[in-house]
């Protein structure tokens, strides 16, 4: 009988198949020789890389995000996460930038993962959309980066 039963599972989209690639890759890279000065320059060098490659309105926040949270919280260490740029407390990534391309997604996210602790209530948010970095909007990244450091 295996097999006569119709799924509805796709699988993976190519977007995220590339983004779990990048992820390993970037695991490997994180794994060799070195010492942790050398690393950390080295992630950053390629943070600012990935930044580098984004097109149009998606590099602009970028480098604006990459901007602000480095002055607001410059204890975190830059590095790719999944092929993008984030942030990370003592290896936790904390906050991260995904573009609006690399998943064909109508607008680019600043995310926060459980590590940052933005807990408020029963419900708050842990990602934002991002369109445009409005001096309000500098101003709640700033908030909610420091917050996440505490």
């Amino acid at each position: 009988m295996a097999g006569t039963r119709k799924s509805t599972y796709e699988g993976f989209t190519a977007e995220e198949r590339a983004a779990m690639k990048d992820h390993a890759a970037e695991q490997k890279k994180a794994a060799r020789r070195g010492s942790a000065a050398e690393k950390a320059a080295e992630a950053e060098r390629d943070v600012l890389a990935k930044i580098a490659e984004l097109e149009g309105s998606d590099r602009v926040l970028a480098e604006r995000v990459h901007a602000l949270v480095t002055a607001a919280a410059p204890t975190l260490a830059p590095r790719l996460w999944y092929g993008m740029p984030a942030y990370a407390l003592d290896g936790k990534v904390l906050c991260f930038f995904q573009s609006a391309a690399k998943f064909k997604a109508r607008y680019a996210t600043l995310g926060f993962n459980d590590a940052a602790q933005l807990d408020e209530g029963a419900m708050w948010p842990t990602a934002f959309a991002l369109t445009e970095v409005t001096p309000e909007v500098e101003a709640r990244i700033t908030e909610l980066v420091k917050r996440a450091v505490g």
